[in-house]
């Protein structure tokens, strides 16, 4: 009875220290895998999620503003052009005015 327990015992050693090596190489190997992602990731040139978040903000607040903008000259061309022909009726009435003295 004596060396079956001799046996489990050092089959269960053996198991655990197996088990703890094995955890080894895999952080080992997910340390690994880890580094060589970001070596190539780094290497293609990608911009970070906050880099790409304070551009997209950017193109944002741009887009209004250009909106604003378009807006702005809309109602600016409108009123130049009534205050346009404002002033083409204003100087269109004299001429006519020439022209009826004259007959």
């Amino acid at each position: 009875m004596q060396t079956r327990n001799k046996l489990f015992d050092d089959a269960a050693r053996l198991a655990g220290g197996a088990a703890g090596t094995l955890a080894g190489i895999r952080r080992e190997i997910e340390a690994l895998v880890r580094q060589q992602m970001e070596r190539v990731l780094s290497s293609m040139d990608f911009v970070t999620r906050d880099e790409f978040d304070a551009v997209r903000e950017m193109a944002i607040t741009a887009r209004k503003e250009q909106e604003a903008l378009t807006e702005r000259l809309a109602k600016l061309e409108t009123k130049a052009q009534k205050s346009g022909s404002a002033a083409a009726k204003s100087r269109a009435a004299p001429r006519r005015k020439k022209a009826d003295d004259d007959t």
